[in-house]
């Protein structure tokens, strides 16, 4: 009898489709200001049932996605510590992003992000050598968000 290959697979997945997050009930638009125009993703058509309680962005052309849904009160009560991580391009993308956000954090507005981390000075995650240049805010919902290259 041969002996199994009991390697990890290294293929199937293959990157993600989308992440979901959550926001308060009837704040998509607060969505598309937050995360279509200050993020620069672009709109996306939801299904048609589905309008009104859904929002979706594309991520450039990657095929990969970013999905707003109406969440449980629940959801909100208190910061969480999960998060997706975006890729951005170039360190110059990465400053230009991170103004970006500042800038509506600084505004304020129903839709500006609830914590931004300042431009030029200590991202609010953990330090160490291991990490890469990034930054992280909270959306209008309290949503953590993390931008790195």
């Amino acid at each position: 009898m041969g002996s199994l290959d009991t390697s990890p697979p290294n293929s199937l997945i293959t990157g993600i489709a989308h992440i979901n997050l959550t926001v308060p009930d009837d704040t998509l638009h607060l969505a598309t200001e937050f995360y279509g125009t200050t993020l620069g993703l672009s709109p996306r058509a939801v299904p048609h049932l589905q309008k009104g309680q859904l929002a979706w962005f594309d991520i450039a052309d990657s095929g990969q996605q970013v999905h707003i849904a109406f969440g449980e009160p629940s959801d909100f009560e208190k910061h969480s510590r999960r998060h997706p991580c975006f890729k951005l391009g170039s360190p110059a993308a990465l400053v230009e992003l991170q103004r970006r956000i500042w800038t509506h954090f600084e505004k304020g507005g129903d839709a500006a992000p609830r914590e931004a981390d300042r431009p030029g000075g200590v991202n609010s995650g953990a330090q160490g050598v291991e990490y890469p240049e990034r930054f992280f805010a909270r959306d209008y919902a309290g949503n953590r968000l993390e931008f790195t290259l």
